[in-house]
Formats: structure tokens, sequence, C-alpha cells
């Protein structure tokens, strides 16, 4: 009773923490979790998976910002894919079925599942190249009557 009395009276002593031992580490902003792609996959996976989902850690590609989220490292061979250049990275990154591959500096990979775009829109990674495409819906006569009877 007599600390909340002091609180609120403003008489508390205050002692800063200090900064040895501390454990806390700050609010990561967006500019400050771009990925260093001179390290081992097992670094990069850390930090993909450390910024996923806030703020997200994040590459150049094509001079836009992309964001990847959803990281494992991959223990095979290196995959089928087509290849995906990426800025500050040594070597390219490879778009395959189950999403895109990238390479640490120790030439082991790490999958990535999932890539947001500046404008917020999030596809599998294994769609990069197909993003862009856009297929259109063909009714069949019975669809196209029941879109008749619906409107």
């Amino acid at each position: 009773v007599e600390a909340v009395h002091l609180i609120a009276d403003g008489k508390a002593p205050r002692i800063p923490q200090p900064k040895e031992g501390a454990t806390y580490e700050g609010i990561q902003k967006k500019e400050n979790a771009e990925i260093s792609w001179d390290q081992p996959a097992a670094a990069l996976h850390n930090w993909i998976r450390g910024h996923d989902k806030v703020p997200g850690a994040w590459a150049t590609i094509d001079s836009q910002v992309v964001t990847f989220y959803g990281s494992s490292l991959l223990d095979a061979s290196v995959p089928a894919g087509q290849e995906l250049a990426i800025k500050g990275a040594s070597r390219p990154g490879l778009v395959t079925k189950n999403g895109l591959v990238v390479f640490g500096n120790d030439g082991r990979m790490v999958l990535v599942r999932n890539l947001q775009f500046e404008d917020g829109k999030m596809i599998p990674a294994s769609k990069y190249f197909s993003a862009d495409e856009t297929t259109a819906l063909e009714l069949t006569e019975e669809e196209k009557k029941m879109a008749e009877d619906i409107r």
C-alpha cells in the first residue's frame, strides 16, 4: 500500500535499469529487417523466422521490396526451379514447386513459402512467376443459365 501511495504522490524512487544484463530488445522496425545475404543458411532462416510476421524480413527483387514468410531449412539436393535474382544475394534464388529456395554463404538452402509485395498482396512463393497471370472464368451453358437465374 505504501508503494502505491508513493507512486500516486509522485515520490517513488526512480532507479534506472542498468543496460548490463538487460534482455529486452526494442520493437523491430521494417527498415531494420532487411536480409543480409552474407551469412550461413541457418542464420538466414533464423532471421526470416524471427521477423515473421512483424515486421517481416525483406529483400529487394525486381526493384521492389518483397517480404519473406514461412522459412525452413532445406536438407536435400538443389531442386529444379526458375532462377530469381535477389539484390545482394551472391547466388540467385530458385522458384520451385514448393516455394522460393535461397542460399546461404555456406551453400546450404532455406525454403521460403510465402512472399508479400509492397502493395500488401501475399502469394505462395512457388507462384512468383505466375502471380501476374490472370485466368478468365469460363462458364458452361448450364452455369450461364444458373447465373442468369441468380441475377
